[in-house]
């Protein structure tokens, strides 16, 4: 195996790179800056730690880096709070670092997407503070959704949505008037029915491409509009209903608009640049509508990603998937963590129970599976998203306390489970040394003792490890005509109950997601498996929760 250099920087350099639908079998890395690599030992990852780190990416074969919000913000989300579009928080760094990131990332064939954050601001977004500053009645409270509340006093919210974070989606001002949050009180929705925010955004979109970024990967794209007067939404369980049923704050039909006039300006741009959509919808179908051909290019597919590690519901969501991109040309995507999840080392360790699992769980039961669900993603059709530290295996970290918790939705009790922070430790790069080589100064997020163990100097070259695992599936990936971009799945239904086993040109997948081994016939030459097999008199022994890929001829 190549042994893999992270602390090299590469010479600013330019190559000649295809530009024709490379986004259509993609493997895109996902950085969360903040966790990823820190060079100045302030304990916080920052851009100059992603620069360093290009080759290994390179190195580990994927297509494209995927970089999390890196602007200036109080981070009262992670980030995800903006304060100024286009400029980089001081923690990260500066506009010259996330140039070079551009620049060393294109040197390397490395395309580079950002984070574009449409449904909302911070409260520092200098927009804001002028509409609370100016009162009622401003012209400046007109990009944000400001109301009169309801009651004898004005004392109760304009309506009853709740926020994502729990409790009230509205706060009151001293003045009386409530603003609308989908999330924390720091994060004030912007209305894109006023038409300084449309303007502002394609702005934005081209400071960025002019940049050189090759894409966005857009937050709460289903967001942007809502329901004409802001209708209550009654008697709900609210949160349980997010991704179920079209809400009036959620995937609203006049998004569409919106992402057409984005499309026109991304196609006068060299290079094939791409959107991406995190778009929670109800059904695969309602995800289709935000990549038809004139709109974004790929959405993330949360439905793949919440199914629990069972043959016949995996199936179910692979055909629906499939079925649904197929009319509008777009091609599937497939994702198994991000920073929003629990990582599904630690969720196929625990009994199916949702995308937020508290507990630890059966650690190699969920290794075993985690590497298993992989290999089955990456023989898939479409393109693949892939969060930083997946490749080495880590779970999530579920017994931070409390105190060293950053996550809003931890600190509002009605809401979601607040454990973001278990997958967005920073991640480990040498056995031994302060914080595990992330950096010289500790770690933002407390580091488990048994990381070292985890990390890619401890990984490298070891032909079972997780890690070698991935290099070796990406490098197949790329070399196999059948996989990627192409021909959809042929099923073979004569299996026994928990398999799954398809084919597509010149290659064969076989899935074990049952707890034992299973027997079936082996349909070619073993390529990569998940897990030791033994092919013998034409024949295969699948042990439990283990993945197959075979050469057919």
């Amino acid at each position: 195996m190549t042994q893999h250099s992270t602390d090299e920087s590469p010479a600013f350099a330019t190559t000649t790179r295809e530009t024709t639908d490379w986004w259509r079998d993609a493997v895109i890395y996902q950085v969360y800056p903040r966790s990823f690599a820190d060079s100045d030992g302030d304990g916080t990852g920052d851009l100059e730690g992603v620069r360093r780190h290009l080759p290994y990416l390179r190195d580990l074969g994927v297509d494209a880096v995927w970089l999390s919000p890196f602007y200036a913000s109080p981070q009262a989300d992670g980030g995800y709070d903006v304060a100024d579009y286009r400029a980089v928080d001081p923690m990260y760094g500066t506009l010259l670092d996330a140039d070079a990131v551009i620049r060393d990332a294109h040197g390397l064939d490395l395309r580079v997407i950002v984070d574009l954050v449409p449904n909302h601001s911070s409260d520092q977004h200098e927009w804001f503070k002028r509409a609370v500053a100016e009162g009622p009645g401003s012209p400046s409270r007109d990009r944000y959704h400001f109301r009169p509340g309801k009651g004898a006093n004005g004392e109760l919210p304009p309506n009853d949505w709740e926020s994502i974070f729990g409790g009230p989606a509205w706060t009151r001002l001293p003045d009386g008037e409530w603003y609308l949050h989908l999330f924390a009180p720091e994060q004030p929705d912007f209305n894109w029915e006023h038409p300084a925010v449309a303007d502002e955004f394609r702005s934005i979109l081209r400071f960025w491409l002019d940049m050189g970024v090759d894409g966005f990967r857009i937050d709460v794209a289903h967001g942007l509009v809502k329901a004409e007067g802001l209708p209550d939404l009654g008697a709900h369980d609210q949160l349980k209903l997010l991704g179920n049923d079209v809400m009036p704050f959620f995937d609203q039909d006049g998004v569409h608009a919106i992402y057409r006039s984005w499309r026109t300006i991304l196609d006068e741009y060299d290079g094939d640049k791409v959107f991406v959509a995190e778009a929670w919808t109800p059904t695969v179908e309602r995800t289709a509508n935000y990549v038809r051909p004139d709109e974004l290019h790929q959405a993330f597919n949360f439905q793949y990603l919440g199914a629990p590690w069972d043959a016949t519901e995996l199936r179910a969501i692979i055909d629906s998937s499939l079925d649904a991109m197929r009319p509008v040309g777009a091609p599937a995507t497939w994702v198994l963590s991000n920073h929003d999840v629990t990582r599904h080392a630690t969720r196929y360790a625990n009994p199916p129970g949702g995308t937020q699992i508290r507990t630890a769980g059966n650690r190699e039961l969920g290794l075993r599976r985690a590497r298993a669900a992989t290999l089955l993603m990456l023989a898939l059709p479409g393109s693949a998203y892939v969060y930083q530290g997946e490749e080495l295996g880590l779970p999530d970290v579920t017994d931070l306390p409390d105190e060293v918790r950053q996550d809003p939705s931890f600190f509002r009790a009605q809401g979601q489970d607040g454990f973001r922070d278990g997958c967005r430790v920073p991640i480990p790069w040498t056995v031994e040394g302060p914080s595990y080589g992330f950096g010289d100064g500790g770690s933002w997020l407390p580091q488990p003792e048994s990381w070292g163990a985890l990390s890619v100097e401890a990984q490298t070259g070891d032909p079972d490890s997780t890690l070698e695992l991935y290099r070796s599936a990406f490098a197949l990936r790329r070399a196999q005509p059948g996989l990627g971009a192409g021909a959809d799945v042929t099923w073979h239904d004569d299996v026994p109950d928990g398999v799954l086993f398809f084919e597509r040109p010149g290659f064969a997948c076989t899935v074990n997601t049952t707890g034992g081994p299973v027997s079936v016939t082996a349909p070619g030459r073993v390529l990569l498996s998940s897990g030791p097999v033994t092919v013998e008199d034409g024949s295969v022994e699948l042990p439990a929760d283990t993945t197959v890929w075979w050469e057919t001829v």
